[in-house]
């Protein structure tokens, strides 16, 4: 990859990970650990794989996105603003009366495509997504971005079971798989691997990738749209939480926004992060 674009899209992550901190704190309320987990595939997807126009948010032509894990808003419009679909300045509205940036994304935002948040639906429109674009000819993608937890639900693996069979190479499934949910660690609240095996058996394509090192995410998304006659899944080994020391790795940092002293010390660590980043950059 080239250089320079790999440091433009590494000082992109980093200040997206400021404007979650900022716009939780404001907030008082909101999911700092698993919008924080999906900062980087969520950076390779917007600035890098996705066919997109945030001027024509509704071009026909677009590539869609499909955000099953809806409680990653502070991600979600992180992502969008900084593409440009709307001011960055908006962020700070998150969660307020009026606003269209509610704590689960709905359709009033531009950008979104489908209102989500309750687990285990996101897949089923994706899979049915792609094949209403595989039956026109169309060339379309579809992306589904979701959790590890959520594929405790029997809804999820049918939609990959009706994926797998309808041969469906425009779709592309990314799992965050931190390991953790919201009553703790997924297997212990009900195992969910082998996971690749699982989604090999099922016909499709899994590629397993550090969900926080963007080269091997480009590569990955590059090999999905590559991919004819199956399903991409792309599981995405992260880290919950990731980037603030007080967060990683704590399933507890689920519907509980940082203080404004605890969003203090988030940014002087992503401050000191960043700056040895650019530092070490060639």
């Amino acid at each position: 990859m080239d250089r320079e674009k790999l440091a433009q899209l590494t000082s992109l992550a980093h200040r997206i990970r400021c404007h979650i901190i900022e716009l939780l704190v404001e907030a008082k309320s909101g999911h700092p650990g698993g919008s924080l987990s999906g900062v980087e595939y969520g950076v390779a997807l917007y600035f890098h794989a996705l066919r997109h126009d945030p001027a024509n948010p509704q071009w026909e032509g677009r590539d869609r996105v499909i955000w099953s894990r809806g409680h990653v808003g502070p991600l979600i419009f992180s992502l969008l603003a900084e593409a440009g679909y709307f001011p960055v300045e908006d962020l700070m509205t998150f969660r307020k009366f009026g606003s269209t940036l509610q704590g689960h994304p709905t359709m009033r935002c531009p950008g979104i495509e489908v209102g989500t948040g309750s687990l285990g639906q996101g897949l089923s429109v994706s899979a049915g997504l792609a094949k209403a674009f595989q039956m026109d000819g169309a060339s379309n993608r579809v992306y589904c971005l979701m959790g590890d937890g959520e594929l405790q639900e029997g809804s999820v693996w049918e939609a990959i079971m009706f994926a797998g069979h309808y041969r469906l190479d425009n779709l592309c499934a990314i799992i965050d798989w931190n390991g953790l949910q919201i009553d703790g660690k997924v297997e212990d609240v009900m195992g969910v691997e082998p996971l690749v095996d699982k989604w090999r058996a099922f016909r499709w394509h899994p590629i397993v990738v550090d969900g926080h090192d963007l080269e091997q995410l480009i590569a990955a998304y590059d090999t999905a749209a590559q991919t004819k006659g199956q399903p991409t899944v792309i599981l995405a080994k992260t880290v919950k939480g990731k980037g603030v020391s007080f967060m990683e790795h704590e399933a507890g940092w689920h519907g509980v926004a940082p203080t404004v002293e605890q969003g203090r010390q988030a940014l002087r660590e992503l401050a000191a992060t960043e700056d040895t980043l650019i530092r070490g950059m060639p």
